[in-house]
């Protein structure tokens, strides 16, 4: 019997101390948010939104080497200045160009995109737009159509071969 008990003692000893051992998780701190609803309306009355006047591009159909840039034009019609953070392509076929100074209410500007026109056929890109706004992320679209150059040289010609006439005929 005092085996028994000397053993269940060992065993709580040893469950408590490896227990203890453990660190505790950390709790993930919650995020300060406005305390009722007339708060989350100040907040987001001042917050910047970002207005493009398009969202999406369609180059038609053009040539190999063509231009393949177009300029998104948007607005912060918010209170508070628009910062741009990044804008991210679906390939790096696209490359975008942005304003890295903040943009003050009221202001405009633009979003560069250059795709690469060297490659043929169909496309689709994604450009996605993270920012401070409070509609962000915004997802504008290009597509188009490549076509190949047409070729500088004519075709081949070949000589114009006499009707063929047969022997002792004329």
């Amino acid at each position: 019997m005092k085996k028994i008990l000397f053993s269940l003692c060992i065993a709580i000893i040893t469950l408590v101390v490896s227990s203890a051992q453990t660190q505790p998780q950390a709790q993930p701190q919650p995020q300060a948010q406005p305390q009722n609803q007339d708060d989350q309306k100040k907040v987001d009355k001042r917050a910047p939104f970002i207005d493009f006047s398009v969202t999406e591009h369609n180059f038609g159909t053009f040539e190999q080497g063509g231009n393949g840039t177009y300029e998104f034009e948007f607005k912060n019609t918010g209170k508070d200045p628009l910062i741009i953070n990044n804008v991210q392509t679906s390939c790096g076929c696209t490359v975008p160009e942005w304003p890295k100074d903040p943009i003050a209410k009221g202001k405009s500007a633009a979003i560069k995109v250059k795709y690469d026109t060297q490659r043929l056929g169909n496309f689709n890109k994604t450009i996605t737009v993270l920012s401070n706004a409070k509609n962000s992320p915004v997802v504008l679209k290009i597509s188009g159509q490549i076509n190949p150059k047409p070729s500088s040289t004519p075709p081949a010609t070949t000589p114009a071969t006499a009707p063929a006439t047969t022997p002792g005929k004329q």
